[in-house]
């Protein structure tokens, strides 16, 4: 009988674990990301979730700029993308997953997180605009 408790007790452990999991977003490589940028019917959207300080200091071309802290605010802006791909980055990382949240959470269906943020894209040399 303990047996059969202690392993109910672990099975419904992990359930409740899986369950409150954060979803993650499907990550995007740098090069895979300047190849979808370059095709001529490229819909994909790059949404930096930086600072508007840390936008202007430099991003990646055609970038829309909307803090991390302000995508709930500023939704009716982007929801025109809801059923394109948006690929989200900020400085490191940890920014960009809140805003994932925000956006999977307001129906966006095909988010990507880029692969190493802008301190990755900044370390290959990759172009920015200012």
């Amino acid at each position: 009988m303990k047996f059969i408790q202690s392993t109910l007790i672990v099975l419904l452990s992990l359930f409740a674990l899986t369950s409150f999991a954060e979803e993650t977003t499907t990550p995007i490589s740098q090069q895979a990301l300047l190849t979808l940028m370059a095709t001529p019917a490229n819909k994909t959207i790059v949404l930096d979730v930086r600072t508007a300080e840390e936008f202007a200091e430099g991003h990646i071309v055609g970038a829309i700029n909307i803090s991390h802290e302000q995508i709930n605010a500023n939704l009716s802006k982007i929801m025109g993308f809801k059923d394109q791909t948006v690929v989200v980055h900020c400085r490191s990382g940890r920014r960009a997953v809140s805003a994932e949240n925000d956006l999977r959470a307001a129906g966006f269906s095909d988010l990507r997180h880029l692969e190493g943020d802008m301190n990755s894209w900044q370390a290959a040399d990759l172009p920015l605009t200012k």
